[in-house]
């Protein structure tokens, strides 16, 4: 195995390279990065301080056409104790290489080879089992739906799973099962052919419309760009067959917690409105899907959040933040 290199975010990040199989494109990797929370001093270990985390490995997965960049989320979870990690898929951010469709795969659960990969770089056997330590699963977007369906196939492996604006249906629920077999169809004969782009970019804008001096982000739009990514039949069947995974139910026994934005706007044309809601998911369908997870699910609505609800408005953005403490401590507490 590779060793763990300084990684592109600098300061308390590294980066680990996972060598998978190779596919028809070549050789394939994922990219793990990890944040470790700093040391209590020998003092605070007399007088019995223990952060809450300490015995939690988190593992992050991110959306399409993204990467992971987030650090105050990373901190969040070090500054009481746990271990962070996050995982660039296959063919995303710091693991796409040169001759290489980003993001393309035509099934979903091919990723549990990145995530066994992952989890035993953890530390952890490649079902994430066998280290002690408690696993938080935290996904965003269709990040959401490859960890949703990772954790119903693999029961007992997460103690928690945590869902940022999951992509848990289609965004025209109703068409999904017209549109399936078609998609089915076009995925067998031309896995390649690319659809129409329909992003307009007004995500992004929000994004920077939004944008806080005192919590700056950093966006490498070569591995995030500005519309997405171009989408490839063989991929949208791959989502589709998840989305109706989701419908059909799954079996997440460890308690699940959703984090979405109170409503969505369409982004056909440019309006304010758009840096105060989600722009890509209609989340009360969302919301109605996430109820299918498990036996226990709770969903937070954040009024005034974007897609990814931590890179929202200050208010909203905070708000995110608290719900998300609230949360992770009455979880932990309970455990």
């Amino acid at each position: 195995m590779a060793d763990w290199v300084p990684d592109v975010l600098g300061d308390e990040f590294a980066q680990l390279t996972l060598a998978l199989e190779p596919d028809d494109e070549g050789d394939v990797v994922a990219t793990l990065v990890r944040a470790l929370p700093q040391e209590i001093g020998w003092w605070d270990r007399l007088r019995g301080r223990v952060r809450m985390l300490e015995d939690v490995d988190v593992l992050y997965v991110h959306g399409w056409s993204d990467y992971f960049f987030q650090k105050r989320l990373a901190r969040f979870w070090t500054a009481r104790g746990a271990r962070f990690f996050a995982l660039d898929l296959r063919k995303y951010g710091r693991s796409l290489r040169e001759g290489q469709t980003p993001g393309f795969i035509t099934d979903l659960a091919a990723y549990d080879e990145d995530i066994a990969a992952a989890l035993d770089a953890m530390g952890r056997d490649a079902d994430g089992a066998g280290s002690g330590r408690r696993l938080v699963l935290l996904g965003h977007s269709t990040g959401g739906l490859t960890l949703s369906l990772w954790a119903s196939r693999h029961p007992g492996t997460a103690d928690a799973v945590i869902l940022n604006s999951p992509w848990l249906e289609f965004q025209v629920a109703s068409a999904r099962p017209l549109i399936a077999p078609v998609a089915e169809l076009q995925a067998r004969w031309a896995p390649r052919d690319v659809a129409p782009q329909v992003d307009l970019g007004f995500y992004t804008r929000a994004q920077e419309a939004v944008a806080d001096p005192d919590d700056p982000v950093e966006v490498n739009l070569a591995w995030r760009p500005a519309q997405t990514m171009a989408v490839h039949a063989g991929w949208f069947h791959a989502i589709l067959s998840g989305h109706a995974t989701v419908a059909a139910g799954l079996a997440i026994g460890a308690p699940v917690c959703v984090l979405l934005s109170a409503r969505s706007a369409t982004p056909t044309r440019w309006s304010d409105d758009l840096t105060r809601a989600d722009s890509v998911l209609v989340v009360d369908d969302i919301a109605r899907a996430a109820l299918k997870l498990g036996p226990s699910v709770t969903v937070e609505r954040i009024d005034g959040a974007l897609h990814d609800v931590f890179l929202s408005r200050h208010d909203a953005r905070e708000e995110a933040y608290r719900r998300l403490e609230r949360w992770v401590r009455g979880w932990s507490s309970a455990g």
